[in-house]
């Protein structure tokens, strides 16, 4: 896979990590739930900070830059994982909470970065 493959694939799915984000964002947990809102700033911080070199199709700043905030990434889908059940069972949480694994999972194979680092 080459480098532009690889920016091409980890943008792919971080459309799963931002589908998370907005949905945790619009939810009404996240309104007394300041660790909710933690994870969901995480989120959209690692989304975010991939900008910049995804607009100038520039895939070595990318990948570097995804690596370097890889770690945000991760924190965020471990702490969501720890506490999802305690702030809800509903299948729309259940599934948010697999969608961002799922996410994590796949990135780190194309940054070829440990996920449980």
């Amino acid at each position: 896979m080459t480098d532009d493959e690889r920016m091409q694939r980890i943008d792919d799915l971080l459309t799963h990590v931002w589908m998370v984000r907005t949905f945790l964002k619009h939810s009404e947990e996240i309104e007394d739930d300041e660790e909710l809102a933690e994870i969901m700033r995480k989120l959209y911080d690692y989304t975010h900070s991939l900008g910049a070199a995804w607009s100038a199709q520039d895939s070595e700043a990318y990948l570097q830059q995804a690596r370097k905030k890889f770690h945000r990434l991760r924190k965020a889908t471990e702490q969501f994982a720890e506490i999802q059940p305690d702030v809800s069972m509903h299948m729309n949480y259940q599934m948010a909470r697999r969608s961002l694994e799922t996410a994590l999972r796949d990135i780190a194979a194309v940054l070829e970065v440990d996920e449980q680092a």
